[in-house]
């Protein structure tokens, strides 16, 4: 486990060197070992990781299927904190969840070996009738925005997935350490959304300049990086860093799904169109 002040002293050495922060995430233990021997800065981990290793779509993450925040500490305590040597390890912790003193989880998670938090599953994503329906009723972002606060109060480390220009000031005014501009579910493979659904790169590149407008005026030092939508390789990450000023990217289907989707069914073919003698 690193403290605070060690994982942001070590997110400003990777800006020193003149490089980006990289945050890779992970549903399972052999994606987190390998985020780390890529020179992943963080690993961030929650429940969609593991629906989407399983085969599912990321936004299964979302759906009322699980315990969030118990699926998060068990692929942290079984399988990617007995692996991780030393990179720091992000829980993804569901802020709106009703049956827990949010506060007392977060106490949980230092001594398991987390080095920090993200609001995931994060309300941000649902929009219309049913986000109102939950704002209405006690399950708003505002319960994200308090997950921050109460992070901070405890310095634990965090990051916070941030959606649109509105939730930008609630998020960097609670004191989150590093703002994540989300561009949308990652496009691309077998369960990635597709590029009709997707926000192309132009409108990322002013979403994100937007987000860090308003950051930068409520926190001058807050780091922000970008993740998801189309923003499916190095170069979509480049195009949209350079043109932004972001400091970084969160990558979760781009880390894993989409390079084992393709190195598995490459691989499995490669063995499947070898002939038999005679």
């Amino acid at each position: 486990m690193n403290s605070r002040d060690q994982v942001l002293a070590r997110l400003q050495l990777t800006l020193d060197r003149g490089l980006p922060i990289v945050g890779a995430g992970a549903g399972t233990g052999i994606s987190a070992k390998f985020a780390e021997r890529g020179g992943a800065d963080l690993i961030l981990i929650y429940n969609s990781g593991r629906y989407r290793m399983n085969g599912f779509g990321s936004n299964a993450g979302l759906l009322p299927i699980g315990d969030a925040n118990a699926i998060v500490v068990e692929m942290g305590e079984r399988d990617i904190l007995p692996v991780v040597k030393e990179t720091p390890v992000i829980a993804g912790v569901y802020g709106s969840d009703p049956t827990r003193v949010i506060d007392r989880f977060l106490k949980r998670l230092p001594p398991m070996g987390f080095s920090g938090i993200i609001n995931f599953p994060s309300h941000g994503y649902i929009d219309g009738a049913f986000r109102s329906s939950l704002e209405e009723t006690g399950f708003g972002l505002d319960k994200e925005v308090e997950l921050i606060q109460k992070a901070r109060t405890q310095n634990i480390f965090s990051l916070a997935y941030c959606y649109d220009l509105d939730s930008v000031d609630g998020f960097v005014s609670a004191g989150v350490d590093v703002l994540v501009a989300h561009m949308g579910l990652t496009t691309g493979g077998s369960i990635g959304a597709s590029q009709g659904e997707s926000k192309d790169l132009a409108r990322c590149i002013d979403l994100t300049n937007g987000m860090i407008s308003r950051a930068r005026v409520i926190n001058p030092n807050v780091l922000v990086l970008i993740h998801g939508g189309p923003l499916e390789t190095p170069q979509d990450m480049v195009a949209v860093m350079h043109a932004t000023g972001a400091q970084g990217f969160i990558g979760a289907s781009t880390m894993e799904r989409l390079p084992v989707e393709t190195a598995i069914e490459d691989t499995v073919r490669g063995f499947k169109e070898i002939a038999l003698r005679g």
